[in-house]
């Protein structure tokens, strides 16, 4: 093993990382010869030196390489995914899965948890009472031939050293390393052996990426070390200055998705759902649509849940099963137009009140954040419901209160 200090010195120092070096940090991370704290110097260094092409690309084969690959049988169907850079009431791949699975294709989805401001679709899916994200491959495996889709975190083989290095990120204010990002997102989704894979990169307030230029550049790294690896992936770009959807938290968002699955939900996301199926199915948009209007996606989302050992049955009561202890409406003061609704703003008062993580081992409270989220361009009159806070307590939706009213403006 190469001399872990003397690696992070030469990329504290600006210095570019050899793939061999890449791979010893990897492997001894992996195998728990490098401590945490080593592995967090060595990521705030790329933080602030960033890496080249070539170092990133290393560094995702070599998370890739360290755990399994899916492997499919030669008659199986498209084997499609997408991944999104996160962003505030972004439960997209909730719907887009099982929507996807519709289609005949095999949906073998990998998540994460949430990462700073952002949720994690692992948090909203445990949400669910019951619902296991813990299956092995084979198990995932057995799920995408029954049903075609399954959603998923990291198996024990599957990309363990971005499994230990996600949850570091997450508490080293080191998420929005963009290699970092890079190697994250593409060795998770390059195992599962993917023919095509649709990128959602976000931008603004709400996401890591604060300016289109920032993801694009983002969107071409990730599309570059795809296609490198044989797999057709596209990237589209959406924007988070306000929350997608008009929820944030983890059972809200849920409650939100099941009414989108449904052929209801907010408009904003309904489209981007839609529009990133097109970019990886053989469905037009038509189709797409009629699975979430006629019940399709709605009935596969149930089948997903009740193989991953929850009760689809108790779905629709799922508001009343994970219900804050306090909730309050925050209305309007004045008459006006809504010209902002702060994303950053929402996202962290949402993780301050339990719905995220402050550090690794903090518990999600599945309950807490807002709903009924006020929209921008909106008119409204003095009363009129700008959002809702659910909250642990009175000083948690006090709390809410405040921040949510100073991420809305009113004019």
């Amino acid at each position: 093993m190469m001399h872990i200090p003397s690696i992070i010195e030469k990329k504290r120092d600006g210095g570019i990382l050899g793939d061999e070096e890449i791979r010893s940090v990897i492997a001894a991370y992996t195998a728990g010869g490098m401590p945490d704290y080593q592995m967090s110097a060595l990521a705030m260094a790329i933080y602030f030196r960033g890496m080249t092409a070539e170092e990133t690309a290393s560094l995702t084969r070599a998370m890739l390489e360290s755990g399994e690959a899916f492997e499919y049988p030669e008659s199986s169907p498209r084997v499609v995914d997408k991944h999104s850079t996160g962003g505030v009431g972004d439960k997209v791949s909730l719907i887009l899965a099982p929507l996807l699975a519709c289609d005949d294709l095999w949906v073998p989805m990998i998540s994460g948890r949430g990462l700073g401001i952002t949720g994690g679709t692992l948090d909203k899916l445990e949400a669910i009472p019951g619902f296991r994200v813990g299956l092995s491959r084979e198990e995932a495996m057995a799920q995408l031939q029954k049903i075609g889709v399954v959603m998923i975190g990291q198996t024990a083989d599957v990309c363990p050293a971005d499994k230990k290095l996600y949850a570091l990120r997450d508490v080293t204010a080191t998420v929005p390393s963009q290699p970092l990002i890079v190697a994250s997102i593409m060795s998770k989704k390059l195992a599962e052996t993917l023919d095509a894979l649709v990128l959602d990169v976000k931008y603004g307030s709400g996401a890591f990426m604060k300016t289109r230029e920032e993801a694009e550049t983002l969107g071409s790294a990730m599309q570059a070390v795809g296609e490198a690896m044989g797999v057709d992936t596209r990237v589209c770009y959406h924007t988070m200055d306000e929350p997608l959807g008009r929820a944030v938290g983890n059972s809200l968002e849920v409650v939100e998705s099941i009414e989108t699955l449904k052929g209801g939900g907010p408009e904003d996301l309904r489209q981007i759902v839609i529009a990133l199926a097109k970019e990886v199915s053989s469905a037009d948009e038509s189709q797409l649509e009629a699975w979430l209007d006629d019940g399709s996606a709605w009935q596969k989302f149930q089948e997903m849940v009740d193989c991953q050992g929850g009760d689809a049955s108790e779905l629709e009561k799922l508001g009343d099963l994970q219900r804050a202890k306090v909730i309050r409406d925050i209305t309007a003061e004045h008459d006006g137009i809504i010209i902002a609704a702060d994303a950053e703003t929402i996202g962290r008062c949402s993780v301050s009140m339990g719905a995220g993580r402050s550090k690794a081992d903090d518990v999600i409270n599945p309950t807490v954040g807002f709903d009924q989220l006020i929209k921008v361009g909106s008119e409204v009159s003095t009363g009129d419901v700008l959002g809702r806070v659910h909250a642990a307590n009175e000083a948690g939706v006090d709390h809410g209160e405040r921040l949510l009213r100073e991420a809305i403006r009113c004019e």
